[in-house]
């Protein structure tokens, strides 16, 4: 299991708990008996891409992509040769009338995992084709762990929270040394109901440089 040093370091007693044993069984058998995504060294991309102590926006996703060839083990992103999906195409709408930046020509988002922003799937791995599978069978409790260390070991970090489902992890963040921004989701269906015209960006970026830190490029 290879995750970066210092998230192995901050997550090693979940490693030995017994869900997380557990799901390991699960998902290895997963990836053995059928088509899982994303790819098995893709799983904790977030996490190595973005080590802890460099955190300074989290974008909390669902579950990952269920087609072929589209996760990777962040958040919204596809690899640069996907169509871009129409959540992410709706994340760069509001990029460009928060901020007035031109949309970007693909969809692979590791540029702003390598500014600090950490893309969390609740859910780490699925089925082909079938969203939702791998839920309930452990990943949840580990990315909780996760959030929970952020929130726990660092300072004034800003967590992006969209829809209902990233919305109800508010209560594992402490707002009084972080930010918590929460929204509509992306996805198409209620883009419109809150989503749009958020400005979260803008808001995160102002936050970071009040709190002395480099602003993302968007």
């Amino acid at each position: 299991m290879q995750i970066e040093n210092s998230w192995k370091a901050a997550l090693k007693p979940e490693f030995s708990k017994q869900y997380f044993l557990d799901l390991q069984e699960f998902v290895r058998n997963e990836y053995k008996t059928g088509v899982v995504f994303p790819p098995g060294k893709l799983i904790f991309n977030a996490l190595n891409t973005t080590a802890l102590p460099d955190v300074k926006v989290v974008i909390l996703g669902q579950d990952p992509y269920h087609g072929a060839g589209q996760a990777m083990g962040l958040s919204f992103s596809v690899p640069a040769k996907m169509r871009i999906p129409p959540s992410l195409q709706n994340i760069y709408k509001e990029i460009e009338a928060d901020l007035g930046t031109t949309q970007p020509p693909d969809g692979d988002l590791t540029r702003w995992s390598k500014q600090g922003v950490l893309l969390l799937n609740a859910t780490l791995t699925v089925r082909s084709g079938q969203p939702g599978s791998h839920q309930g069978k452990g990943w949840e409790v580990f990315t909780d762990e996760i959030i929970k260390t952020i929130s726990e070991k660092r300072q004034d970090v800003v967590f992006i929270l969209w829809g209902n489902f990233a919305g109800a992890k508010e209560p594992l963040i402490d707002s009084t040394k972080h930010l918590v921004l929460k929204a509509a989701h992306p996805s198409p269906f209620s883009a419109h109901k809150g989503f749009f015209g958020c400005k979260h960006f803008s808001k995160a970026n102002a936050y970071l440089k009040e709190h002395g830190q480099v602003e993302i490029a968007w």
